[in-house]
């Protein structure tokens, strides 16, 4: 079985289907699951032709606070289960986590969150971080496959960063931020972009500001992680960069099992 995903932080689901180039997209993608972070939306606000889309199984898992956060993921593979969150209630209201079981492998399609200005979420970020890796290595343990996607909020290296000296101390590259990916890597999971690209400049996460997408002064944040037990059924992972519609790009991932 060839399984194609997608993952696309649309920066606010109803914002971007306004967008010509959003629907060019998706109207002609070839995934069979695609997963949408920061969909800011509840379910009865959803645009209507994503509503309609019959060929899709529709999960989403919403923030409390509306008009925040939020992820969906639309699949014409047929769910065994569908999880909303990490299980641990001082993490989930806002809607960041959906685990869903398929027949060969559980997806993780996550909204990380960010640490804010000045460091503010870093603790959040971090409980977050660690309660997600706990539950990754426990399903590891058990002999299951496992996918983990979605906007990270986290660039790794200094490679992954169009200015490292600049990013030092901001959100996103923090120290602690870094080393939680290196400790993701530790626990035997395996960036699968980098499997097939060990070159500069790859983003998926360019600022509004300054015209840093004209540049290419960008931030990879994005990601596909694979536990090390499947690396070897990849057979693709790609960073689009030619998709527009929000300050993100989208990322795929395809597995042959």
């Amino acid at each position: 079985m060839s399984v194609k995903l997608v993952s696309w932080n649309v920066n606010g689901i109803r914002a971007v289907s306004k967008k010509e180039e959003f629907w060019d997209w998706f109207d002609s993608t070839d995934a069979d699951i695609i997963n949408f972070q920061e969909v800011r939306a509840t379910q009865d606000k959803i645009p209507k032709k994503l509503v309609e889309a019959e060929e899709f199984h529709k999960s989403f898992n919403e923030a409390e606070k509306k008009g925040y956060s939020g992820v969906a993921t639309y699949s014409k593979v047929e769910p065994v289960e569908v999880i909303k969150g990490l299980g641990v209630e001082e993490l989930d209201s806002e809607g960041r986590v959906l685990r869903i079981e398929y027949p060969d492998f559980i997806l993780f399609n996550i909204y990380f969150p960010n640490s804010g200005m000045e460091a503010k979420r870093l603790d959040f970020k971090v409980d977050f971080c660690n309660a997600l890796l706990e539950q990754l290595v426990e399903l590891k343990s058990q002999g299951k496959n496992i996918v983990i996607t979605g906007d990270y909020n986290i660039a790794h290296n200094p490679i992954d960063v169009y200015n490292p000296k600049n990013c030092e101390g901001k959100s996103g590259y923090l120290p602690e931020e870094r080393a939680w990916l290196d400790e993701l890597e530790k626990a035997g999971f395996v960036d699968t972009f980098r499997m097939f690209d060990e070159g500069e400049n790859n983003f998926t996460w360019w600022s509004y500001r300054t015209r840093a997408r004209e540049r290419n002064a960008g931030w990879r944040l994005d990601y596909f992680y694979v536990n090390e037990e499947i690396a070897s059924k990849v057979k693709s992972a790609e960073i689009l960069s030619d998709v527009y519609g929000s300050d993100h790009c989208p990322v795929t991932l395809e597995l042959d099992f």
